[in-house]
């Protein structure tokens, strides 16, 4: 893999690259490498422990915990959300189901709507991001959004869908949502680094989202919520995502069959270029699963292939830090290496 890493190091110098870049295959690292600052202020390194924001990687995460509650009999995919939420979130359809919210073929209003147009930089919340500190808080954030269409219809990408399972989830089961995450997927697949941070209060060896990448060191933490919730937030190592994909295909999340299903296209999505399964991105043409992530400061993509057991992961802290180097992996690397 000597070509490839100089390949990746060329390119990781050429775009000013802050991040960390990883390739696993069977279990076993091919490259791993840390690159530019997780904290400018302090002059502070990435290294291969530091933890990244993985924006809307999390809704893979989400997607997991609501079907590990399916299959423990709490949930089905056909329930419906207003069974759950009661009176809140009016306009939100009777018909609406889990498995539509897990699709992205709901239909509901999104309150970050990324067929918008809108800059990923842009001050997108309608209330102060340090109020959205757990999940019910988002209740403020996501009611007055009428449906674009009817449940069912077609694919329509959603954050305020995977923030309702959220919100389904931890009402079904009793437990705050960040809890369920950590314990029905994050333990259960050994991601001991992988946990929903304050953005105002981040560890030592955790990233600061910057939004760009020309030395200006103005942050994301007015961006965000300050908490994460079902769509996004949660942070993580190259290591646990790797640790993630080993687990969801052994069975140790949810089962195999649910594996199955969750990795199955429910939609095309010509405009990505790919197809999208339960929670999961998936390609055109095979059965390679994608995880992604972009956010103020924030990008982020994992690819694995289940044929051959490959990996390749770009965690980045800034807005577009990782798209040039994850698509030199998917070129070079391929779907299915021999």
């Amino acid at each position: 893999m000597t070509a490839l890493g100089d390949g990746v190091d060329a390119l990781a110098r050429e775009s000013g690259f802050s991040g960390v870049v990883s390739v696993e295959r069977s279990g076993e690292p091919v490259f791993a490498k840390a690159y530019g600052l997780a904290d400018r202020r302090h002059q502070a390194p990435n290294t291969l422990a530091t933890r990244f924001a993985i924006a809307s990687g999390t809704k893979g995460l989400t997607a997991l915990t609501v079907v590990s509650l399916i299959e423990h009999g709490a949930l089905s995919l056909s329930t419906t959300a207003r069974s759950v939420l009661g009176r809140d979130l009016p306009l939100i359809g009777e018909q609406v189901t889990v498995e539509q919210l897990l699709g992205h073929r709901s239909g509901i209003g999104d309150y970050f709507d990324e067929d918008a147009g809108q800059a990923i930089t842009d001050y997108q919340l309608s209330v102060p991001v340090h109020e959205l500190s757990n999940t019910e808080a988002y209740l403020a954030v996501l009611d007055g959004y009428p449906a674009k269409f009817p449940p069912g219809e077609r694919f329509s990408y959603c954050n305020s869908g995977y923030v309702v399972l959220a919100l389904i989830a931890e009402r079904v089961a009793g437990r705050p949502f960040h809890e369920l995450v950590r314990d029905r997927v994050c333990t259960p697949a050994d991601m001991r680094g992988t946990e929903f941070l304050r953005s105002d209060e981040l560890p030592r060896g955790t990233a600061t989202g910057y939004l760009s990448n020309d030395g200006v060191s103005r942050t994301n933490v007015f961006h965000l919520p300050v908490l994460g919730s079902g769509d996004g937030g949660i942070y993580s190592t190259a290591d646990d995502i790797s640790a993630l994909w080993r687990a969801l295909f052994a069975g140790k999340i949810v089962s195999r069959d649910w594996v199955a299903k969750m990795t199955r296209p429910c939609s095309d999505v010509p405009s990505e270029g790919k197809r999208y399964g339960l929670g999961f991105w998936l390609h055109a043409t095979n059965d390679t699963v994608m995880l992604t992530g972009y956010d103020a400061g924030v990008s982020f993509r994992s690819v694995h292939d289940p044929r051959a057991d490959l990996t390749h992961t770009v965690l980045s802290n800034t807005s577009d830090g990782a798209w040039q180097l994850t698509r030199y992996l998917e070129q070079n690397l391929g779907p299915h290496p021999e």
